[in-house]
């Protein structure tokens, strides 16, 4: 989801608008849980060094037939073995297939992968302390991992391993590594809306009397909660309040995550809504004709680029196994899969988004650390007493 930005600064301005148009092979496809649970897409047949993964050259639709992608392979790594256990923050339905696929490209691996929320594991990591049995945590999103390492339970990566990305999407003590990113994203349906008329700054939304009633947020989901804690950051605790309070008075329409809120504006129940970026394409993999565009505000908190990533756990007795299996996730093999199979951004260089998504340096994204989004309390907190959680 996600890099760059390879500039965090305000300097790009102008937003960025993207009709993304496409035709997807892939089946319906739901939120996260759901998206890989169809067809090939469940498939992994990878069985060896040198073989190409099975999303290799399988862009779907206007995503476009892809070549082979750059940044380095597996086959530059060292072998992994053994046992590994990873706590993880992404479901199974997103990353199984990529666990499977290491597995059957190494015989003598074994992942014994733990799914729950990044929110609870990070948590667990927390009471279990030197105990935990967890090898890595891999997390959907920043805030988790900076919580993990601050209180910390992170060992430092290796040069080997954080190389392989960009400074502004990693830990500045080498905590933790991004390995793939999102970026926040205004849905609007194209049957009434167009491009100019969606504000490029977020600030601006509760302004927009004409539209009461057809804007969609997920405030329970954690990237929306990360996106409130950018504002904070960004403008503030009152201006804050004040956009949160200006909303409700829209009457902003409420939905359980962000792919209803996509979804439902392509349905045309909403003019707009708050997504990242991907549930989105995953509208469009469905019914590659549906009313639904991307627009991006400027460089501010609507226009955050998150990332997931990894920490490897300095409780771990397999310290070394465990930095090779973070570095995995950085193959071209691996971020080619977050790009077709996730439709994230990779966050190494040489590996391309799909379709019509701008590059990570074409995004106008605001200048804030990805570790200052690890104060999610605080956000919670305010959401609760606006009385929206």
């Amino acid at each position: 989801m996600n890099d760059d930005r390879r500039t965090t600064g305000r300097g790009v301005s102008r937003r960025r608008l993207l009709q993304a148009g496409g035709v997807v092979t892939a089946g319906s496809l739901a939120g996260c849980g759901g998206l890989l649970g169809t067809g090939t897409d469940g498939e992994s047949d990878g069985d060896g060094s040198g073989d190409q993964p099975p999303w290799y050259g399988s862009g779907p639709g206007a995503f476009e037939e892809r070549g082979t992608p750059g940044g380095t392979s597996m086959d530059e790594m060292p072998d992994l073995s053994g046992t590994i256990n990873v706590y993880s923050g992404r479901g199974e339905g997103l990353v199984g297939d990529l666990v499977s696929y290491l597995e059957n490209r190494y015989p003598d691996l074994t992942v014994n992968p733990t799914y729950d929320s990044a929110t609870n594991l990070a948590r667990r990591i927390q009471t279990e302390g030197e105990n935990t049995p967890a090898d890595v945590f891999y997390s959907v999103n920043a805030g988790a991992l900076g919580f993990v390492d601050e209180e910390g339970y992170t060992e430092t990566l290796t040069d080997d391993t954080t190389s392989l990305v960009a400074e502004q999407f990693r830990a500045n003590d080498g905590g933790w590594t991004g390995t793939s990113g999102r970026a926040r994203t205004v849905p609007y349906n194209t049957d009434t809306l167009s491009a100019s008329d969606v504000p490029d700054s977020i600030m601006s939304f509760p302004d927009l009397s004409q539209y009461s009633g057809q804007i969609g947020w997920a405030p329970t989901y954690s990237s929306f909660q990360a996106f409130v804690t950018a504002m904070r950051i960004l403008e503030g605790e009152d201006a804050t309040r004040q956009w949160l309070s200006g909303m409700q008075d829209l009457n902003v329409q409420e939905y359980n995550d962000e792919f209803a809120v996509a979804q439902a504006v392509a349905d045309g129940e909403l003019a707009m809504g708050f997504t990242n970026h991907y549930y989105i394409q995953r509208v469009l993999a469905g019914q590659p004709n549906a009313s639904v565009a991307t627009a991006f505000t400027s460089g501010d908190a609507g226009s955050i680029f998150n990332v997931a990533g990894a920490a490897r756990i300095n409780a771990s007795g397999q310290s070394e196994m465990a930095d090779l299996f973070v570095r995995h996730l950085l193959s071209s093999e691996a971020q080619e899969y977050f790009a077709i199979r996730t439709f994230e951004y990779p966050l190494v260089e040489g590996v391309d988004p799909v379709g019509s998504l701008p590059s990570i340096g074409e995004l106008d994204v605001p200048n804030i650390s990805l570790s200052q989004l690890s104060d999610l309390e605080s956000t919670v907190t305010l959401l609760r007493d606006e009385g929206i959680l």
